[in-house]
This record gives structure tokens, sequence and C-alpha cells, in this order.
């Protein structure tokens, strides 16, 4: 008892939904009492109520039904306060129950048994001593009344032991219910408590996901996404990648990844990469099976390999900065002394127009081969390109003209495919020259002749990134799956002759530029290179 009512209790508004749902059905109550009170006066005799002043019980029922009624409306509207109601419902209480208590000749009658649900009920609502005091006042009235009809009346004197019993028994239940209400309230508030937590948890969760720089995502058994963050939805495809997705419909390869490494029984081996949706880098994806089911869900990390490959890719270039360098010198005097002894040779009065195209096909090359060296060493060096904002299809015009000539192929087997005119971009020409003729002159050596064309040429925009491209492609026989994540590094090459120098040096001088040079297998056959340059919203001037 002390220290019940040295404990603060919590005011009614912490659990407003309780204390609501209580006074309404403690609102129902006061509502059936009176119907069947009435009721059981209708039957008379032996089997109805002994009322001593039918108006005064007909006035306080009445009155009872309707405050009832009154108070379930209030109670709909949560109007006034839950504290305000439940004070006003109790001295209402205590009132008209005496009063129909009186009318029907005192606790002899067994209706003071009524006053039973509302003390239970209103001590759920109320603090330890608010309803120890409730349920007193009830006793105190119950008794009181008891000794007015005793004193005025003739009256039993065993009234007196049922008018205690009665007493004793509101007050133990009185207190018993605030126990209970008060381990109620203390195990809601820690209810509370933990959904706020967990709350908080998975809201923080959430946020820590969706903010991550790494990109991952969730998929169930059944190939549907569960959770996926911002980064993996722009690798992805914002605009269908979100939960509930199928993986089949937002990237295939990635599909097939995930089924390709099911089917491995989950060993090591790393399912063949993909590009992107916006089709500017190389995705390669690595699985983490989630629980212990087979098949069950799989945590799926979305792995960039352009900024991969950049960190790998610096010691292998100090190592050809090295030996670019010391090579240099031996190649610049040869391809000198070509080069003076071509225009010699062409400043001689007896040599002929086609022996002077071939003096001029000396001179073209040998300047080709100088810059090649300058940009290999500037390469290494990772010196400061000069970037020139260029109109692709104009360039890529004298471009195929000085390329067919030189390869002495006719320009009809070159096909080209412009999305649009006048699209600029921002390249170094020089390293637009040299990526461009390596890709062309792989798509030449390796590709095969259809309808009269060799290799394909396209330049447009990629969807949904918006940023330009240009595409060569060829109906070879293709590159190697299991050589593809390698075609650009140095010196690594599957063709004989090669040297595994020409896709690396197209990479990175693309890289020097803030373009990405992209490997795509062509449907049918044959393969497609992409060069995806920077993004002209993001061109400084």
């Amino acid at each position: 008892m002390t220290e019940a009512n040295h404990t603060p209790e919590p005011p009614l508004d912490t659990t407003p939904a309780f204390t609501w749902r209580v006074l309404g059905l403690l609102n129902l109550f006061r509502v059936s009492v009176p119907i069947v009170l009435i009721s059981l006066y209708d039957l008379g005799g032996s089997r109805g109520l002994n009322v001593g002043s039918p108006l005064l019980f007909f006035s306080a029922s009445l009155f009872y039904l309707g405050f009832g009624l009154l108070c379930l409306v209030l109670v709909r509207y949560r109007t006034p306060t839950a504290r305000l109601q439940t004070l006003l419902q109790a001295a209402v209480d205590m009132g008209v129950l005496l009063a129909i208590l009186y009318a029907c000749g005192g606790v002899s009658s067994g209706l003071g048994l009524l006053f039973l649900i509302p003390v239970g009920g209103l001590a759920f609502l109320l603090s330890t001593r608010a309803a120890l005091f409730l349920a007193a006042t009830a006793a105190l009235g119950i008794l009181g009344h008891t000794i007015w009809l005793n004193v005025n009346e003739t009256a039993d004197s065993a009234a007196y032991a049922a008018a205690g019993l009665l007493g004793a028994l509101l007050l133990t239940m009185s207190l018993a219910a605030s126990m209970v209400a008060a381990r109620m309230r203390e195990s809601e508030a820690l209810v509370r408590q933990k959904d706020l937590d967990l709350a908080n948890l998975a809201e923080l969760s959430q946020y820590i996901v969706q903010h991550l720089r790494e990109s991952l995502l969730v998929v169930d058994a059944g190939d549907k996404i569960r959770l996926i963050n911002e980064s993996a939805a722009q690798i992805l495809g914002d605009e269908h990648a979100i939960p509930g997705a199928l993986v089949g419909e937002v990237s295939p390869r990635l599909l097939y990844s995930l089924s390709t490494w099911r089917r491995s029984e989950r060993d090591d081996t790393e399912p063949y990469s993909f590009v992107a949706a916006d089709g500017a880098a190389i995705i390669q994806p690595h699985f983490a099976p989630l629980g212990g089911l087979a098949p069950g869900p799989t945590l799926i990390f979305l792995e960039d390999t352009s900024l991969l490959a950049e960190r790998v890719q610096q010691s292998k270039l100090a190592a050809l900065g090295r030996l670019s360098a010391s090579i240099a010198h031996e190649i610049r005097n040869p391809v000198g002394a070509m080069s003076h002894a071509g225009q010699l040779l062409a400043e001689s009065p007896t040599i002929g127009a086609d022996d002077r195209r071939l003096t001029d096909i000396i001179r073209n090359n040998s300047e080709r081969v100088s810059t090649i060296i300058n940009n290999v060493l500037q390469l290494s060096r990772r010196e400061a390109t000069k970037p020139t904002r260029l109109i692709l299809r104009d360039w890529l015009d004298d471009f195929i003209a000085e390329f067919c000539e030189t390869m002495q192929i006719a320009e009809e087997h070159i096909g080209i495919e412009a999305e649009n005119e006048d699209l600029e971009v921002r390249f170094d020409p020089s390293h637009l020259h040299q990526v461009t003729w390596n890709l062309c002159d792989n798509a030449l050596k390796y590709g095969e002749m259809r309808a009269g064309v060799k290799v394909d040429i396209r330049i447009g925009r990629l969807a949904p990134s918006n940023r330009p491209y240009l595409e060569v492609a060829d109906r070879g026989p293709g590159i190697d799956a299991k050589s593809v994540d390698r075609i650009f590094e140095p010196f690594f090459t599957d063709r004989k002759g090669g040297t595994g120098l020409g896709l690396f040096i197209a990479r990175e001088l693309s890289q020097l530029n803030r373009a990405v040079l992209l490997y795509e297998p062509r449907p049918g056959s044959g393969s497609v290179f992409r060069i995806v340059f920077s993004d002209p919203q993001r061109w400084e001037e």
C-alpha cells in the first residue's frame, strides 16, 4: 500500500486507446442496467423488484439511461477529456446507484452488487489512491444508506453485515484492479518503447542501406527484389528497379548470373559481369546467401569494375611508364629516320604519282606512330589532356576517309548510323583518333563481311543518362566469355601476333577524357565496343 501510494501514476492520456475503450464499455453497462431493472419491475410479484419508491426508481433509471447514451456519444467523439469524463461518470454512478438502492429497499435487494462494475472499471483508469477513495466512498455511502433505513424505517439487522461485506469487496476489488492496471500500463509503456526502438532501428537501417556507397539488393527465392538501395537502383534502372519487381524484368543478365551462381552450388566462381542500365559501366555481381534455406534469399553486391580496375591498374601503369620511357628514344629514332626518308623520296623529281601516294602513307603513318608514342608517355605520366568540342559526325567523316585510304579499303565497307547529326562531344582529338583507329582496326581484322559492310559505326545518346556514345561493331567470332573481363588488361591477348596493349591504351585514354570504353557481345555474333563520352551537362569551361 505504502509503495503504491508513493509510486507516481501516469496520467490517463498516456494510454488513450485503452482509456476510451474502458469508458465505452462502462457506458454500455449504464445503458443496460436501467433497461434490465425496468424490465424486472414490470414482472411484478415474486419475480420482480420490490420497489418502495417507484417515482425515485423510474427517475433514477431513466436518468442513468440517458446519461449512458450521452456518454456513448461523447466517447465516440472523445470530448471532453478522458479525465473529466472519468470523474463525472464516477460521481454520477455513486449518486444514481445509491438512489436506485434506496428506492428498492437497500442492500437486502441485492442491487448493491451493481457498484462492483463501475468501481472496478474506473479503478483501471485512476491512480491507486483515487481508486481506493472511490471504493471507500461507495462503501461509506452503502453503509450510511443502511443506517438511515434502519433508523427511519423497518430494516433487517443483517443488512449491516451485508453492507460491510459489500464495502470490503469493493475495496479489495478496487485495489486489485488498480494493481492490475498499473502492471498493464507498465507493460504497455514497455511495448510502446520497444516498438519505438524497433521503428528507429528499422529507419536507421533503411537510411544506412539507402545511402551506402556500395550497391546492394536482396532477392528472395522467387527472384523478386525485396530490398534495393539508391545506388543499385541507378545501376539497374531507376524506373523499374523497385521492391517487388522481378529481377529478370529489371536485368536479364543479373538473373542469368544469379541462376549460374545457384547452379554452381554457391562456389567461389563469380558469374559473368554485365553492362549497367545506362550503358556506361561494367558491373560485377557478388552473391551471398541469407539464412540456411536453399534456395533462399540472396544478398547481391553490384561492383563497378571501372573503379576497382582503376586502382588495380596503378601498379601496371607505373611499370608501363618505365617501359615507355626506356624505349621511347629507341622507337623515335627509326621512326624519324623513316619519316625523313619518305620526305626526301617525295621530293625526288623522278617519282610518279602512285609512288608519291605511297610516300604520303609513309609520312602519315610515321606521324601516327609518333603520336602513339606521345600518348603512351602521356598516359603513363597522367598528364592533362587537351579536350576539344567536336561535332562527332563531322569528325567521323574525316576519320573514315583517312582510315579507308590508309587501310586500302572502300568506304562502303564502313557502315555509319547517326541518330543525331549535330551530336557534340568533348575529347582530345588525337586521343579519340587513336582509340577509334584501334577499334576499327580490330573490327577490320577479326570481322566478317556482311551485306558489303565489314565495320559498323553508330553514334547517338544513351537512355536514360543522355550521355553521347560511339560504337564500333563487327560480325566476327566475338570474344570468349572467359576472356571478357581481361581484354582491357595490359599485355593480355588471345590473338596471335597481338601485343595486348591496344585495348588497354584505348580504355586508359578514354578515362583520361572522362569517358568509358565498354565491351558487349553483339546479338547474333560479333563484338561491340562502345565509347561513352562524359556527360555534356558536367563539362567544365
